[in-house]
């Protein structure tokens, strides 16, 4: 296992997983695991966090007791699907800023199209964790985090569900600096650049658009 890819291979999460590939899974079923296994994600994209200590008084004592450094976490949503990820790690970290990126992939192409972008100030200091189910060609994915590096962050973490081999290789090529966490890699890319076996589009079973 490199430092540029962390595989989350916890029981739970690979059961998870199991159940959303099937392709019998409900929308809400989908989402409600999707919600519980990006918490079980998020555990492990936000090992490492500088700590510090701050006095406090327990029912018993006072004590030095550890706590976050630095400002707070910057979540960066990639639409639109990662709204489905955002969820449940903001469950996780409620005083999270959060900002999106919309980027759609020309069919055609495979290329992504930029139509939204907003994120929170002071990106420079914030640990940024960026989040989008499939991390696929990579495309959108790298076209993203280029946006964010523009807008001043240098600590970014990517986060996903499900990651192709070509995917993976692109996002090391372009952003070598930048860890991905995720729950499984998958064999291959098809000729439409979706991730095989994989689960189909999240996004649509997310929002049951298709």
């Amino acid at each position: 296992m490199s430092e540029h890819l962390k595989l989350v291979d916890h029981p739970l999460v690979q059961h998870k997983l199991t159940l959303m590939r099937d392709k019998d899974t409900s929308t809400a079923v989908f989402r409600q695991l999707l919600r519980e296994i990006s918490q079980l994600l998020a555990y492990e994209v936000t090992r490492g966090l500088k700590m510090t200590t701050k006095r406090i008084q327990t029912p018993m004592a006072q004590m030095d007791a550890p706590t976050l450094a630095g400002k707070k976490l910057a979540l960066i949503s990639i639409l639109r699907a990662g709204n489905g990820l955002l969820d449940g790690v903001l469950e996780l970290i409620p005083s999270a800023r959060v900002g999106f990126v919309g980027l759609y992939r020309d069919e055609k192409t495979l290329q992504p199209v930029q139509y939204y972008f907003k994120v929170p100030e002071g990106m420079e200091d914030r640990v940024v964790i960026a989040v989008d189910p499939m991390l696929a060609t990579g495309n959108s994915s790298v076209a993203a985090i280029d946006l964010l590096k523009k807008r001043g962050a240098s600590d970014i973490r990517f986060l996903c569900l499900l990651a192709a081999p070509e995917g993976i290789a692109r996002m090391k090529e372009a952003h070598p600096d930048v860890p991905i966490v995720t729950a499984a890699v998958d064999e291959r890319l098809n000729e439409v650049g979706y991730i095989v076996p994989g689960l189909g589009d999240a996004g649509d079973r997310m929002f049951g658009t298709k």
